[in-house]
Parts: C-alpha cells; sequence; structure tokens
C-alpha cells in the first residue's frame, strides 16, 4: 500500500510539474533540492509512473556510495508499501535485490560504469539520474560525460537528470547543454552555531594522521552536546578509525552509540536510517551523512572539521585518501542536517577565526585522484586521453600520462594508448587496473582462488588490528567473524567467479602466494631492506615499517600499502608480504635494467655494468671501458647539475664572458648568449674537442674556459674582429693610464682616480652605452659616481675638491678640472717633471 501521507510530506513535490516539463522539453535537466526534501526517492518514483499519472518508465538511479544506494532503494519501496526486489531494486558490487518487475533501479555509479561499457544503448532504460552530483566523485563525473556521449550519439531520447544538494548548479547546466534548472525549496529550521575549539593546541593532520587530543576533544564535545541540547547527535568523522576511537571515549553515556560508513554491517545502516522511538543516539558518521543519507531525530551536529579526499603521489608511485581540513561547502552541508526537523546546533571544533581560511568547496576528485581506472574507462571508451569527453575539469596532464604509463605496463593498452582484449577483460572486473592485473596474472600463478583472497585483502585495506603484514591478515580474515571478514568473504566469492579458467597455479605456500600477488599489484613497491629496519623501493622511494613490526627483519617486501607522512624522508609502510629475490624478479621484470651505467653521482662519473629492479640495485661491477658517448654524456650531466664553474675560470675568462654578456644584452645577435643554461644546453658548441676527450671530473677542471668561450665569437660574420672595438677589456684615460671596464653589473664600470680624468669632458661609452664612472681618490677609496662627467665637473666637482684637498694636500685640486692636464702624480712630483 502506497504511503501517499509521507510522499505529500516531501517538499520536492512543489518541484515534480517544472522538472517533468524541462525533461519533456530538453531531455535533461538539473534539480537542486537541499537534503531531505526526497529528491532521492519521490523524483525517481514520479518519473518511472508509480505515483502520480505519468506514463510508465524504467529509471535508474546513480548513487555515489553503496550504503546510499541501499537506502535510497529501501526508502522507496516503503513508501510503496513494498520490500527491496519488487518494483523497486538496488545493484552495488557484490550485492543485487532486482526482479522483473523492477521499473526503479538505484545502482552505484561504478555499477553503471561498468553497464554502460557492456551496452552504451543502456537498452530498456528510459530516464538516469545521477544523485549528489554535487560532491564531484570521479566515477559521477564519469557517468555523466558517457551519458552525455550516448545522449548525443545514440539515445537522444533518454532523459538525463543531474541532482544536487546545493544551489550551485551553473556549470551542470552548462555541462548539460544549457540544461534548465529545478530548484525545490526545504524545510529549513535555524541552526545555531556554537564554536567549540580544543582548549589546548593540536597537531594538524597529514596522511591518515589525526591527533589524538582533537579525537579525545570531540569526544568531550559529544558529552557535552548530550549535557546541553535535547534529540539525538550527529558527530561528523573523518573516517572509520576515528569513529572507533571515539566511540570507545563515549563509553558510559546515557545514549546508544552507533556507528555509520561505507564498512558498517547492513543491519546498522538500517537502524541509524530507521530512527529510535526510545532513548537517545550518538551516530558517529563519514561525510557519507552529509547529502547521501538521511538521518531521522538529529538536533543537534558536532563537527570535527576534518574530511578524507584521495591524493596520489605520481613521482612515487603512492596514493592513498589523506586527511584534510573539510570546505566551507561541507560545513554548511553538515550543519543543515541538525536543522533538518526542528531548529538545532552545530557544535564546530575549530576557531571561528579559522572558518574564513577554509576552502570553499571540497576538490574534485578528477584533480587529485590516481587516474588510472579512469583513463582505461575512457580507452575503453574509445577515447584514450579524454579529450572528447564532456567533464567539468578536465584531467591533469601529468595525472593522465602516469596513468596510461600504469596502463601499458600491465598490458590494458597498446603502445598507441587503445585498449587491448586485456584491457576490456580488467575494465570488466570492477578493480583498479593495477589490482586486475595482480587477479588476472596471479591466478596463473597460484590458482584463482588464492590470488582473489589476496586481491580482495588489497581493494579493502584491513583494520589496523590485523596487522601490517598481509600474509598474518589473510589467515586472520579466513577465520575472522567480524564484519570486515564477511565483506572479504563476499568479495573473494565475486573475484573467483571472474578469474576461473585463468589456470590451477603453482604448488606454493599461502605467504608466498600472498607476497606474489601484491607484488604483480604494485611492482614498483618491491622493496629490497638496506639496514637498520629500512628499505628502498624499485620506484625509489625509502620505505620503513612500523618499530617493532616483524616485517622489519625480511630481505624483500611487497609494499601493499604506504603513504609519505608530511616532511618524512621514508614512506610509512602499513601493509606488506615478505617476498624473496625471485619473486620480486618476476613480478618487476619489466623494470628490470642489465648492462652498462654510466652517470654523474653528484661528484664525479661512476661507470659499471648493473642490474636493477628500477632503483633497486641487484648486482654491480666497475667499467674497464665504458662507452665514450656514455662518459661524454655524464660529463654534461655534471655540469647541467652542478654548472659551469666545474671548468678553469682564470680572471680573463671571467671578464670574457661579462663583455659577452654585455654584448648580447645591449646589441643582441650575433654575440652569443652565455648564460648558464644558453652555455649548458648545447655544451658541445663551445666545449669541443676538450669535452669528448675528458673522462672525469678533473679533465673538466682542465678545461679553459676562456678559451672555449671564444669558439662562440661570431667568427663567420666578420664581427668577432670588433670585441675589442665594441667592449674593449680596458679604456685609456687622459693620464696615460690604461683602466679595466667591468662588464658584470647592469652598466660598464670605469673605476678610476679622479684626477686621471681632468680635461675631459665626454663620459667614455662602450657599444653607445656610457660608463659608469667610479670616481676614487688618491688612495684608491670610492669618492663619487656618475654616468655623465661634465655634469660632474659643473655641479658634483666642487664639494667633492672640498673634502678631498684637505685629505690630500700633496695632490693637485684646481678649480677648473676642465682646463688643466690630468696626472697621476703628486705636486712635487708635477714640479720635478
Amino acid at each position: 500500500m502506497i504511503r501517499t501521507d509521507a510522499l505529500d510530506r516531501l517538499p520536492v513535490r512543489t518541484a515534480v510539474p517544472a522538472l517533468r516539463q524541462a525533461l519533456d522539453d530538453r531531455g535533461v535537466a538539473v534539480l537542486c533540492a537541499p537534503p531531505g526534501t526526497g529528491k532521492t526517492t519521490l523524483v525517481p518514483l514520479v518519473l518511472a509512473g508509480l505515483t502520480g499519472d505519468g506514463p510508465a518508465r524504467r529509471v535508474v538511479v546513480a548513487e555515489p556510495r553503496r550504503i546510499a544506494a541501499r537506502a535510497a532503494a529501501r526508502r522507496m519501496a516503503w513508501l510503496l508499501g513494498e520490500r527491496t526486489g519488487g518494483r523497486v531494486g538496488f545493484t552495488v558490487r557484490g550485492e543485487r535485490a532486482v526482479g522483473p518487475d523492477t521499473v526503479v533501479e538505484v545502482v552505484t555509479t561504478g555499477v553503471l560504469l561498468q553497464r554502460l561499457q557492456r551496452d552504451q544503448e543502456l537498452a530498456g532504460v528510459d530516464a538516469v539520474i545521477i544523485d549528489e552530483c554535487h560532491e564531484r566523485h570521479l566515477d559521477a563525473d564519469t557517468v555523466a560525460a558517457f551519458l552525455l556521449d550516448v545522449r548525443e550519439a545514440i539515445r537522444p531520447d533518454l532523459r538525463l537528470v543531474a541532482a544536487s544538494a546545493t544551489t550551485d548548479a551553473e556549470s551542470w547546466a552548462r555541462l548539460l547543454g544549457d540544461a534548465p534548472v529545478v530548484e525545490a525549496q526545504g524545510v529549513s529550521h535555524p541552526v545555531e552555531v556554537v564554536w567549540a575549539p580544543p582548549p589546548g593546541p593540536v597537531r594538524p593532520p597529514h596522511g591518515m594522521r589525526v591527533d589524538p587530543a582533537l579525537l579525545s576533544h570531540v569526544a568531550s564535545v559529544v558529552r557535552r552536546a548530550l549535557a546541553e541540547r535535547d534529540g539525538d547527535v550527529l558527530c561528523f568523522l573523518p573516517g572509520v578509525g576515528e569513529i572507533g576511537r571515539v566511540a570507545g571515549q563515549l563509553a558510559g553515556v546515557a545514549a546508544e552509540v552507533l556507528q555509520v560508513h561505507g564498512r558498517a554491517p547492513a543491519a546498522v545502516q538500517d537502524a541509524v536510517l530507521a530512527g529510535s522511538a526510545e532513548g537517545r543516539r550518538v551516530v558517529l558518521a563519514t561525510s557519507v551523512a552529509e547529502s547521501s543519507l538521511t538521518v531521522p531525530g538529529v538536533r543537534t551536529v558536532v563537527d570535527s572539521g576534518l574530511a578524507r579526499e584521495p591524493r596520489t603521489d605520481h613521482a612515487r608511485g603512492l596514493s592513498a585518501l589523506t586527511t584534510v581540513r573539510a570546505s566551507q561547502a561541507a560545513g554548511r552541508q553538515r550543519a543543515g542536517r541538525a536543522g533538518r526537523e526542528a531548529p538545532g546546533t552545530v557544535y564546530r571544533c575549530w576557531d571561528r577565526a579559522e572558518d574564513g581560511r577554509l576552502a570553499r568547496f571540497p576538490s574534485p576528485e578528477i584533480r587529485v585522484a590516481d587516474l588510472s581506472a579512469f583513463a582505461l574507462q575512457a580507452a575503453c571508451w574509445g577515447d584514450p586521453d579524454a579529450s572528447g569527453l564532456a567533464l567539468l575539469d578536465a584531467p591533469p596532464e601529468g595525472a593522465m600520462a602516469a596513468a596510461r604509463e600504469v596502463l601499458a605496463a600491465v598490458g590494458a593498452v597498446d603502445p598507441d594508448g587503445r585498449v587491448t582484449e586485456r584491457g576490456v577483460r580488467m575494465s570488466r572486473l570492477g578493480l583498479h587496473p593495477r589490482l586486475a592485473r595482480a587477479l588476472l596474472d596471479g591466478a596463473a600463478e597460484v590458482g584463482g582462488r588464492r590470488a582473489a583472497e589476496v586481491v580482495a585483502l588489497l581493494s579493502e585495506e584491513p583494520p589496523r588490528a590485523y596487522g601490517d603484514d598481509l600474509a598474518a591478515a589473510l589467515r586472520t580474515a579466513r577465520r575472522g567473524q567480524d564484519a570486515y571478514a564477511g565483506r572479504w568473504r563476499q568479495e573473494v566469492r565475486r573475484l573467483s567467479s571472474s578469474s576461473k579458467g585463468e589456470g590451477g597455479g603453482r604448488a606454493v605456500t599461502d605467504d608466498t602466494a600472498v607476497g606474489l600477488v601484491a607484488a604483480l599489484a604494485f611492482p614498483e613497491r618491491v622493496a629490497r631492506a638496506r639496514g637498520g629496519g629500512a628499505f628502498l623501493m624499485a620506484s625509489g622511494t625509502g620505505a620503513e615499517p612500523g618499530d617493532g613490526s616483524g616485517l622489519r627483519g625480511a630481505s624483500w617486501l611487497a609494499v601493499a600499502v604506504a603513504d609519505r607522512p608530511a616532511h618524512a624522508a621514508s614512506a610509512r609502510v602499513r601493509l606488506a608480504a615478505v617476498i624473496d629475490e625471485d619473486i620480486a624478479r618476476l613480478a618487476a621484470g619489466p623494470l628490470r635494467f642489465a648492462g652498462e651505467e654510466v652517470r654523474w653521482d653528484g661528484r664525479d662519473v661512476v661507470a659499471r655494468r648493473v642490474e636493477r629492479l628500477g632503483a633497486v640495485e641487484l648486482a654491480a661491477r666497475p667499467l674497464k671501458q665504458p662507452d665514450p658517448t656514455l662518459v661524454r654524456d655524464a660529463l654534461v650531466e655534471g655540469l647541467r647539475r652542478e654548472g659551469p664553474g666545474l671548468l678553469r675560470w682564470t680572471r680573463d675568462a671571467g671578464q670574457l664572458r661579462e663583455r659577452l654578456a654585455f654584448l648580447h644584452r645591449v646589441l643582441g645577435e650575433p654575440w652569443p648568449d652565455v648564460s648558464d643554461g644558453a652555455l649548458l644546453s648545447d655544451p658541445g658548441a663551445w666545449l669541443e674537442p676538450e669535452l669528448s676527450r675528458a673522462r672525469r671530473r678533473s679533465d673538466l677542471a682542465a678545461i679553459d674556459a676562456g678559451q672555449a668561450l671564444r669558439r662562440l665569437l661570431p667568427w663567420a660574420t666578420g664581427e668577432a674582429g670588433r670585441l675589442d672595438e665594441l667592449a674593449p677589456e680596458r679604456i685609456e684615460v687622459p693620464s696615460g693610464s690604461r683602466i679595466r671596464v667591468e662588464y658584470g653589473g647592469d652598466q660598464p664600470v670605469l673605476a678610476v682616480k679622479l684626477q686621471e680624468l681632468f680635461g675631459l669632458q665626454e663620459t667614455p661609452r662602450v657599444a653607445g652605452v656610457p660608463v659608469l664612472v667610479h670616481l676614487l681618490s688618491p688612495a684608491g677609496r670610492p669618492a663619487a659616481v656618475t654616468a655623465d662627467l661634465a655634469s660632474f665637473w659643473r655641479e658634483g666637482y666642487k664639494a667633492v675638491r672640498a673634502e678631498l684637498r684637505g685629505r690630500y694636500p700633496k695632490h693637485p685640486w684646481p678649480e677648473d678640472p676642465a682646463t688643466v692636464e690630468a696626472t697621476r702624480y703628486t705636486k712635487a712630483r708635477l714640479k720635478r717633471d
């Protein structure tokens, strides 16, 4: 029996006519409706014709999370007076409740991606709703791009709705071709903000680590909220670990403490979403409760101010969720949960002054995440570089390049970036391409069942209580009765069926099987011990298990999970398996290099015959007769790292370089650019033949840089002969002295004793540029600076004469220096001469 009264109370009902009209007219629409208005539950029922008088249609609703997909389906089925699997069903990874009468199917965006790859037409589907699109999950962005392709190319009749819990819908409307924006007003009650910062200093989050002092403070704020306010308390924390620790600190409170996250058992999720008729509740939740779920009974929100976002270090091959400060938009969404049913309160566990410094919105996942899976989806779609996809944000070039390298390494794409048959199969496993490779290749080595067991462990990281040894974690999962073990067994069954036909594998121990499959998934993370519990991964990154870990004594590890804490020199190993060198060679075979290696090691040329797995050296011996070309390349690398200072620079060579730099700056071509960058961009142009004859650092130090620089002079044009004319090394002054010109500054400088310029009216010039004259006292100390001698004699000389005349009475100081002869000598010497 349809619960008409509940349907009629949903605020989104007022926006339904406009939404239906927009879809009838344009086929696309953006629906903006605050959480709890019914956009996820009423709208699909209306579009499917299950309520009201609309025509019957088959509707697919895409949710960003499994927990949200199950909850939405159950809520819609309840509104129809049915159970899921009837007219409303759901499909998530590892679970499906769909029957022959299902017309509204709720799926995760990942499931919809797989379906689109198998059936681009989405045969039988009339409308798709992408829910919570404002969260900017990568799968949701990709689904939207694929669906727009489908509408444009083969299914213009397919209706598409982008549903958002925020009013910032302009970008989505543009993406959908200036789609109409339909807004629904929610029932909003006032929410009082209470600023509750920690009483003492708290270390900022880094990696997955959250300061225990902050978690203790959050627990104390929850207790305060229970004492000061009525109703249930919803507390937002960044992850499962933090939820567990805060739950432990709330033991004994006068309320039922529930934990809501993607890994929570279905029974717990159902209990939270159903509400409670008796007693108060404290619901500890991740960001899943910001907009995807409605938790009834909540009057108070406690916000830790933290969230988890994916981050990838492409240079080191490390990717993981990272704890970050939640955005202002997330803070508003969380606070709004307190005002859903009545006036409420939000306790924010940070200072009010910090709020304005928070990011406005969370980072779109496409900008910060590992894009290997996305790149494989794009390649399977026929657009390997994703340039033709309608995306709100283009994928970063560096991240896509790194993703393509991963896909090529696992055999998912060919050298031109086109997907292979193996890549298509990988894409349909619902796994990251690395894990798909480990499942397929691992099954051939150790058997499908054991490969599936290890990959299931890698696809959802085991609880910390399972330890950091992957083999031990496998044994714990096999005998475990906790929620994780249940999900793990379900995933093993799914993966085992996917890897059938991959061979029976060799007879190896579980420890060997675990290490081999982990190494196949992350070949660049095979790591060799280098003493003191430290390891070097094939990627070149250092790694170190935690203190007291049994992994510290291993010779080789296959590192499955690692992160690199802020300011740390090495990655922290969180999950790994012990392996031997044979497994490392097998799994990381494409990273193996064997041959001559001639390089600059920071001090000199090193020439060896080496064998390496990436950065991990397996064997090495000196080379007596290295390839001269490789030696030259190594010396050039040394020059580029350390600069031309490796050569022999006399004073004359340094001045020649300054003279040439001056002429290039003032006259340009054909005078050469002699900056470090220009000289080292083509060292052969001026350092040959000495460079090719050199074998080591000391040979570079013997090269006369001045002689080499003269090779760059414009001999071919004849201009080289004018070097001394345009930029003379010295200038003869009226006294007869030849004074060196310094060209190192912005303007040539002539430092000369003032008396040696008596009678000179015009300032000397070089290449048409007046020199800057530093006038010196008879003792060689600075007395004045001028670029205009005539002006100095008229206006500045009198004051300088008055000062120097007293200090140096033995030297001539005429009142009119323009009428006397320049001299280097004293008055007495002049009389004798």
